[in-house]
């Protein structure tokens, strides 16, 4: 069967868009050949800074003949109807349609529909062309005298040629022919635009690779990662030295080149004062460069960094490596007088003498002074929520509750919360946000703080995805939930919540944090009363700033924190959140999920408690007991809930003197037994001996349903048995909803 190559070459795109492209290149013209009733075997897509390559393998020749009937209105149908169904047939006139009889209906119309096959290129001609003048790129561009006309041809960059050919391999392939904006389709292509930039004439895929290989060019975008990887090893191997890895950076260098040469630069090892992060951020992010380190090292980097060119140059990339290098020294200086500038004393300490004295920090560190700024400056956390000031305010408030809570100390608690915000406003922060945290705790420890201080400065961020670690050091834990939880309550305050798939916030992301600081931690956390506690210290602080505002202004009008509703019902919503995304986080761990939703009440308010109740209600009827007590159990509410409905009488409370079966006695005794001791288990948040408290259930409550009828004839007995299932319904609900329970 054919196969099927197509190449669109423009000037340069952007490497964040290739990978994307490509791909969308492949599924438009599959999902189009297909719909026009073609086949294949395999495609795949490739990319290079200056190309999308499309290779689809085994595509049928020519779309099938089609034949169709299309049964319409009786004859005898008003017009409206008619023309309809002319509509749905693609019919000019009612002539075009044939009339057929049936003995009950009578004549109805039927259109006969014969559409011929058609050959796979003129398929693709019609297909691509379109394909290109709606391609979904993020930004397009028009370009040359074409560009003021109206609809005319957009591109990311330029687009310069398209090569297309289609053929079996046993003959020659055709061009398909076709034309867009005055470029014509065609069979040559160009290698290399400094090194080959001849022109290269291709049959199919498989000379393509090699003509391009051969013209400087390696298609595969795989192969050009692992080339620059191995290169950039060896080279650094060779000098003594270890390649710090970045997967991110090697895709994005893979689509900056064509035909990769890796290089090594250098630049004095004075720079190396400059913490390590900064300095690998500074030449990844200008130069595009990789760091190393001496061999052996696991932190400290060497002077020597490694650049991918797009050339091979005559004196063997001396020049490139030489000028990647000044530029890497300009940007080094740039990042040292960052680093020193931050350990410096600002110039304007007495204007932050009152938010020095209102967090307690001492104006003669540095990054105590950065903190006073932060608050002096009044810069903005949300409009309605205040300033980042305020904000630590409520943090460091929360953090040293929550000390005692995690076992953490509750002033470094408090001292680390004060401090956690402190480098958003330092120079290197500024220039690398994504460094934020980590330099904090490297400011930190430069100006003597405890190391647990130092830890949580940067730690508070963490978890920032299912992925990434869990803090274990207390003051850490405190800080992180903290401002974790005040993130959750003061945008539920003011209604700010997540849609959909829409959360500009991160809340999610915050609440599963939440939840896996909680468990893997195994820290019980009152959900309930933490959160409301916190929610009144929001809001009164938010009526305090509105009011001190109106007054300023010399408004009056009223004010409330911008608050939704009741605080009981802001605590409840924010609390069924956190259920959900618990939910998610166990159901990933492989938890099931009706073992959750048993666990689960709108109550429920300490996430580890509700876990260890999941894994000892999943042990539990993973043994013969628990599932026989399961049937029981389901069986009894079963019963209690179809009288219920049918509003049967049921006793407030069970009558033994009423009972006339040794099998009633039994059962009885048995659930006083389990409801009191299950209680108590459960009090001791033994959730296994609850669940062994709840197992001496199974045979008294096998023998009630073989030995017993529920529904006597007599009223005051049936509604004495029933009293006794509610009862079993109570002793197995201190521990699940059992009929929420599968099986």
């Amino acid at each position: 069967m054919p196969d099927l190559l197509l190449e669109l070459r423009s000037e340069e795109i952007p490497a964040r868009m290739q990978r994307k492209a490509a791909g969308d290149l492949k599924k438009m013209l599959t999902d189009g050949l297909v719909e026009a009733g073609l086949t294949y075997e395999a495609a795949r897509e490739y990319w290079t800074p200056r190309r999308l390559t499309l290779d689809i393998r085994g595509l049928t020749a020519r779309s099938k003949d089609i034949h169709e009937d299309i049964k319409g209105p009786s004859t005898s149908a008003p017009e409206q109807a008619v023309q309809g169904f002319l509509r749905k047939a693609g019919l000019s006139s009612i002539a075009e349609a044939h009339v057929h009889s049936d003995p009950k209906k009578g004549d109805f119309y039927v259109a006969h529909i014969s559409k011929p096959g058609r050959a796979a290129e003129e398929i693709i001609a019609g297909l691509v062309p379109d394909i290109i003048r709606n391609f979904p790129w993020p930004k397009s561009m028009r370009w040359g005298p074409a560009s003021a006309k109206p609809g005319s041809l957009r591109w990311v960059r330029p687009l310069q040629s398209i090569l297309c050919t289609f053929g079996p391999e046993t003959e020659e392939p055709v061009v398909v022919d076709f034309e867009i904006d005055g470029i014509r389709s065609g069979n040559i292509t160009y290698g290399h635009r400094f090194l080959a930039p001849g022109e290269i004439t291709v049959r199919r895929f498989d000379d393509y690779v090699g003509k391009l290989e051969a013209g400087k060019v390696v298609l595969d975008a795989d192969r050009r990662k692992e080339i620059i990887l191995a290169d950039a090893r060896n080279l650094a191997f060779a000098n003594g030295l270890d390649l710090v890895e970045d997967e991110g950076l090697v895709e994005e260098v893979s689509g900056l080149v064509e035909w990769p040469v890796v290089l090594m630069g250098e630049f004095e090892e004075a720079f190396l004062a400059i913490p390590a992060e900064v300095i690998r951020l500074t030449i990844r992010a200008n130069q595009k460069c990789f760091v190393t380190r001496p061999q052996g090292e696991s932190e400290a980097l060497s002077n020597r960094f490694i650049l991918t060119a797009n050339i091979e140059a005559k004196d063997g990339g001396k020049e490139i490596a030489h000028g990647n290098g000044k530029v890497v020294r300009a940007r080094l200086s740039d990042a040292l007088y960052f680093w020193t500038t931050d350990q410096g004393d600002l110039p304007d300490l007495d204007q932050f003498r009152a938010s020095a004295e209102k967090f307690g920090l001492d104006l003669k560190k540095p990054l105590d002074q950065r903190m006073a700024r932060l608050d002096h400056l009044n810069v903005t956390f949300h409009a309605k929520l205040g300033t980042q000031g305020e904000r630590v305010e409520r943090i460091k408030r929360l953090a040293e509750e929550l000390a005692a809570v995690v076992g953490a100390d509750p002033t470094l608690a408090g001292r680390a919360a004060v401090l956690a915000k402190a480098d958003l406003t330092t120079e290197v922060v500024g220039e690398f946000p994504e460094l934020q945290g980590a330099m904090g705790r490297k400011y930190a420890l430069l100006q003597g703080e405890h190391p647990s201080v130092a830890a949580a400065v940067e730690e508070h961020y963490k978890p920032q995805g299912p992925s990434d670690y869990v803090p274990s050091d207390p003051v850490s834990v405190a800080v992180a939930v903290a401002d974790k939880l005040d993130t959750l309550v003061g945008f539920w305050i003011i209604d700010e919540k997540p849609t959909g798939s829409k959360d500009p916030y991160a809340l999610r992301r915050a609440a599963l944090g939440m939840v896996r600081l909680a468990l893997e931690n195994g820290t019980r956390l009152s959900l309930l009363s933490t959160m409301a506690n916190h929610r009144k210290t929001t809001v009164d602080q938010i009526d305090k700033r509105q009011a001190r505002e109106q007054a300023e202004s010399g408004g009056d009008h009223a004010h409330g924190g911008g608050q939704v509703g009741d605080g009981k019902s802001v605590d409840r919503d924010l609390l069924a959140f956190f259920h959900d995304r618990l939910k998610v986080y166990l159901r990933d761990q492989g938890a099931r999920h009706d073992l959750i939703d048993a666990v689960i009440t709108p109550q429920s308010d300490d996430l580890l408690q509700i876990v260890r109740r999941v894994e000892a209600l999943g042990s539990f009827l993973d043994t013969e007991d628990g599932k026989n007590l399961l049937a029981g159990t389901k069986r009894a509410a079963n019963i209690l809930a179809a009288e219920e409905k049918k509003k049967t009488a049921v006793a407030e409370a069970v009558e033994p003197a009423l009972f006339r079966q040794d099998a009633e006695k039994s059962l009885f005794a048995a659930v006083n037994q389990a409801e009191k001791q299950a209680g108590e288990a459960i009090q001791n948040q033994d959730f296994s001996a609850a669940m062994l408290a709840l197992s001496v259930l199974r045979e008294p409550v096998d023998s009630f349903f073989e030995h017993v009828l529920v529904n006597d004839e007599d009223l005051s007995v049936r509604a004495n048995r029933l009293a006794l299932l509610a009862r079993i319904r109570t002793a197995t609900g201190q521990v699940a909803d059992f009929s929420k329970i599968a099986g």
